[in-house]
């Protein structure tokens, strides 16, 4: 299955900027990349990145570079007579069995929604679906497939839910991830913090 997997590399994750500066930023947002892409790889899938500038994936995997908006770039891979799967970058808690059982879901469209109301994966095998990842787009993906007459199947998957954009975010990587982008972290400082309420982190001196 072709796998399109969105990478914002101009001024990746800016909400990490209290941990991370800019240079730190986008070597981070690549480590996760590689990890998403091997999850993939390791799944069956066949990967292409969907880039708005150029980036090194330092991996065999094709990247298109294309700076218009995500919704247009991914809604031109959708519409023809093969099934294609979206998987954001981000997703550094994803594994081969996590993206096994979303890409193996029988439906139209297949999503895996993530935390706050994103749509951190699809699975579209209908030319009628079109993505619109303005807002709570789980919530319009549903609406998108109600109208165009096609199923809509939702995989409940904690590491396919988490897609790491705030400091809190990091938590789960080091608490369930053993990938490139836990030992990154790992080495850049970031520990986890306990205390009397929820689990946070911080960052040793750099």
């Amino acid at each position: 299955m072709r796998v399109a997997v969105p990478f914002g590399g101009r001024s990746p994750k800016s909400r990490l900027a209290p941990l991370f500066d800019a240079d730190e930023r986008r070597e981070f947002a690549l480590v996760m990349l590689r990890d998403v892409l091997d999850a993939i790889d390791r799944a069956g899938g066949d990967p292409v990145v969907l880039a708005d500038t150029a980036v090194d994936v330092d991996v065999d995997v094709p990247v298109i570079v294309d700076d218009r908006p995500l919704t247009e770039v991914v809604n031109d891979e959708l519409g023809g007579d093969e099934p294609v799967a979206i998987v954001m970058a981000d997703l550094a808690l994803a594994t081969p069995e996590a993206l096994t059982r979303l890409f193996e879901t029988a439906g139209d469209v297949v999503a895996a929604p993530g935390l706050g109301g994103g749509t951190n994966a699809l699975v579209v095998r209908t030319p009628s679906f079109t993505v619109d990842y303005h807002g709570a787009s789980i919530a319009d993906h549903r609406a998108i497939a109600a109208d165009a007459g096609a199923s809509f199947v939702e995989v409940d998957s904690m590491r396919l839910a988490v897609d790491v954009d705030e400091p809190t975010d990091l938590v789960e990587v080091l608490l369930h991830s053993q990938g490139r982008t836990r030992d990154w972290i790992e080495e850049h400082g970031v520990r986890l913090e306990r205390g009397r309420g929820r689990v946070s982190v911080t960052r040793e001196c750099r």
